[in-house]
């Protein structure tokens, strides 16, 4: 059961490391984290008494 554990700790370190990794090098290789930048506008009706 130890052994099991340990393996999952070890897949866990390894995705994080691969995942921090991508994130960092993704742009190299033509990956684009940034979000999409526009205006929106939007109207608010206040209503007062």
């Amino acid at each position: 059961m130890f052994r099991l554990i340990k393996w999952l700790i070890y897949l866990a370190v390894l995705g994080f490391i691969a995942l921090a990794g991508y994130a960092y090098l993704g742009p190299f290789f033509g990956a684009d984290f940034t979000p999409p930048q526009s205006e929106i506008r939007q109207d608010v009706i206040l209503e007062t008494k």
